[in-house]
């Protein structure tokens, strides 16, 4: 059973962490992202990072129920770096945009955390604050509302899928991000025009391009059929 987390009036400590800091639901987040860039998606416990932050590591619970809270709270604070860092102009296709680049952003920043969150629902405040925006941005540009939900579960799973497909990548070691990357000319390059002429007619152009995230391409693909259906309605 889970323990029932301390109401915030209540669970502020009384005196410093043995580093001089006060404990704080945003403290234990922010320390937990560090844990999970040192240690990776699989490194973060309860005793690692009472260490870290010089506490008792039941500490934790008087902030949250379990791990399990801990990591929904470490994925609402990845949306809410995405939400801070965008603005609306009024424009739809230009703001979901801009807003799903943000959101794969701030997850490939902490990809060892985009690891461990990208496939939860965390149901908390600044996660709900990014689908109300999404969801506000469809309804206002004139999308019905069974399309608007269409299109919302396309472009959250859309982003975040990526998110952490691409954050796979950056969590691995250099050396074998670099060679995989190197695949691409030290083996896709030379395979024989004979047997896979296609490949090898496409080599330096998939060189190129395949070290890179096909988000971009991916979400104006989404968002240009958004738009046409969108015009298509109106016409009609």
């Amino acid at each position: 059973m889970a323990k029932q987390v301390v109401p915030e009036s209540a669970r502020r400590r009384r005196r410093p962490t043995q580093q001089g800091t006060v404990l704080s639901e945003r403290l234990i987040v922010h320390t937990a992202l560090r844990v999970l860039r040192e240690h990776g998606s699989t490194g973060l416990t309860a005793r690692r990072l009472g260490t870290a932050l010089g506490a008792d590591p039941s500490t934790l619970y008087r902030y949250f129920a379990g791990m399990d809270d801990l990591t929904r709270a470490i994925g609402e604070e990845l949306m809410g770096q995405a939400l801070d860092s965008w603005s609306a102009t009024g424009e739809w296709r230009a703001d979901l945009r801009a807003l799903g680049l943000a959101i794969h952003s701030s997850y490939l920043a902490h990809p060892q955390a985009a690891a461990l969150t990208a496939s939860r629902v965390t149901g908390r405040p600044r996660e709900i604050a990014v689908d109300e925006t999404i969801l506000g941005i469809l309804r206002t540009a004139g999308f019905p509302d069974a399309a608007a939900v269409r299109l919302y579960h396309a472009f959250i799973d859309l982003s975040l899928a990526f998110a952490a497909l691409d954050a796979g990548a950056l969590a691995l070691t250099e050396e074998a991000r670099a060679t995989d990357e190197e695949m691409w000319t030290s083996t896709y390059a030379r395979l024989p025009a004979e047997s896979y002429p296609h490949i090898a007619a496409t080599a330096r152009l998939l060189a190129a391009r395949m070290p890179h995230s096909a988000y971009p391409v991916v979400l104006d693909t989404l968002l240009d059929d958004a738009a046409a259906r969108l015009a298509s309605a109106r016409r009609g």
